[in-house]
């Protein structure tokens, strides 16, 4: 885990994530964002295949009449998520996905030695457990946000432990 300016949980976010954050505007992505713009909150980390898949999302025909959104969305996953280290390999993730189109995101934690991975689809969450006993802690928008609010009371790292750990 890197520290920016305090405790920062690393975190992937997937694809169809950042769309609720930036294209659909869903309520239940916005504790994410409030922990994204925390300084001590989560750190989002991304890498060349992640991006691709962001841009490709993007340029489809459903997203034209909102490009400006697009835009603003995809220059805030720019300017906020840590880019991986170029060189850096993300192969030899000890999960593997059923969807291999999503390996990626688990390349990417894994790379990164993220503890958060933050996604909708099921063929991710159906490896929790697992990754759980890793150190990676795989958790629906809504399944974070009930834990940062199950936590209330407490602030900056221990939220992150406590959401990590539960």
């Amino acid at each position: 885990m890197i520290p920016v300016a305090g405790l920062t949980a690393l975190a992937v976010i997937d694809t169809n994530v950042w769309l609720d954050l930036f294209i659909f505007l869903d309520a239940r992505a916005e504790p994410l964002r409030r922990a994204l713009d925390a300084a001590d909150g989560v750190q989002a980390v991304r890498s060349a295949p992640t991006d691709a898949e962001l841009d490709a999302v993007l340029r489809r025909p459903r997203f034209a009449l909102l490009q400006a959104r697009a835009a603003a969305g995809l220059e805030y996953w720019r300017r906020t998520a840590r880019d991986l280290a170029p060189g850096t390999s993300g192969a030899g993730a000890p999960w593997i996905c059923r969807d291999p189109d999503d390996q990626k995101f688990l390349e990417l934690a894994f790379a990164a030695r993220a503890s958060l991975l933050l996604t909708k689809d099921k063929a991710l969450l159906a490896l929790h457990r697992r990754a759980t006993r890793d150190g990676l802690a795989i958790l629906s928008p809504s399944d974070f946000g009930r834990r940062i609010a199950d936590n209330r009371q407490s602030q900056g790292q221990r939220i992150v432990e406590r959401v990590v750990a539960a």
